[in-house]
């Protein structure tokens, strides 16, 4: 059982980091690591005892695999849904993709180390093929890996209370139809409105709400002018209510929403709102800013929900693409260095 102190320790660096600040992608690898720790020691100890236990093991297996079939035309079914719906667009064909990735590159890579008749091989040829699958398998494992931190601290933060009454709610566009607030968008603005008549307004003014998006090619005009006129049309205080209109990007969101609050003379808690999928990407973008504001989600349509997620991890894969062209680096450097020795002549 000796795998169970990597668990406490990574569950104690869980803690202490989350404490610290929820806001960190870390915090995901930290409870991925501990969790698959005291996983993988419940295995062992398993797999050590007797026949009948070990037999459960090697079920667990099997459902795994079978699991990851079924994950697999999932998302391809999802993708189909998704183009039938959205359209075909990059982005919407994430899940499509992704399922047949998870179909056919861990069997490529099981392929490329016991293809059969390897020992009928030149020594380098071989050498080649092992370590090809060995890259291939790292990989896989690294973007499983990944996306398991991404995804489980996503829903876990997601799921953050914030207990403190917010001075500012702003939030985010996810573009317009036609000139009008889709549904999607809808959603971010309704949650906002629930949480701005939540607070007393007894002794206190009304959080300020900042609409916050900018006019994209296809949009007739800003997002935040349509989000703004959603909001007095819902009831709320037009003098509660400052939309931001010049922003392109989450970050952008951010940056201009907190200078209106600035302009406003609101310096007080701010939350942020955004969809479900979008809350950990949002609240990691608003700590790079030096921003103390927490983000919360609002609902999202279920078929929308797999895309959405995988653009999200994509779009944090690539701006940590520094770190994660480092740890794939130093796994080519050392296999290849590797495959290198073993294919010269002693």
């Amino acid at each position: 059982m000796t795998l169970l102190v990597p668990a406490v320790v990574f569950a104690v660096l869980y803690v202490v980091s989350r404490r610290q600040d929820a806001r960190r992608l870390r915090n995901g690898v930290f409870l991925v690591a501990a969790l698959g720790s005291l996983l993988l020691a419940g295995v062992l100890e398993l797999a050590a005892s007797n026949a009948f236990l070990q037999g459960l093991v090697l079920l667990g297996f099997v459902a795994v695999g079978l699991l990851i079939v079924v994950l697999a035309v999932f998302l391809v079914g999802n993708g189909v849904t998704m183009m039938r719906l959205e359209g075909r667009s990059l982005g919407n064909l994430l899940s499509l993709l992704a399922g047949l990735a998870v179909l056919v590159l861990p069997a490529t890579a099981l392929l490329l180390l016991f293809l059969p008749g390897q020992d009928r091989l030149p020594s380098w040829a071989s050498t080649l093929l092992v370590a090809a699958g060995i890259l291939l398998f790292f990989g896989c494992a690294y973007a499983a890996a990944t996306f398991a931190a991404f995804g489980l601290y996503s829903l876990v933060y997601s799921r953050y209370r914030h207990t403190r009454e917010p001075e500012v709610l702003v939030v985010l566009g996810s573009g317009l139809i036609r000139g009008e607030v889709p549904p999607l968008l809808r959603s971010r603005l309704d949650r906002a409105l629930a949480i701005y008549r939540s607070v007393p307004t007894g002794g206190r003014r009304r959080p300020l709400l900042i609409p916050s998006g900018g006019q994209g090619a296809d949009e007739p005009r800003p997002e935040g002018e349509a989000m703004a006129e959603y909001l007095v049309a819902q009831g709320a205080d037009p003098d509660d209510v400052r939309a931001e209109t010049a922003s392109t990007s989450t970050r952008e969101n951010l940056l201009l929403s907190r200078e209106v609050q600035r302009q406003a003379g609101r310096v007080g808690r701010t939350l942020v709102v955004t969809n479900d999928y979008h809350v950990l990407r949002a609240a990691l973008l608003a700590r790079a800013v030096g921003s103390d504001a927490q983000v919360v989600g609002s609902p999202t349509a279920a078929y929308y929900v797999p895309s959405a997620f995988l653009r999200e991890y994509v779009a944090i894969m690539v701006e940590h693409r520094r770190l994660n062209l480092a740890a794939v680096a130093a796994v080519v450097a050392f296999v290849g260095l590797v495959a290198l020795v073993s294919a010269l002549p002693l």
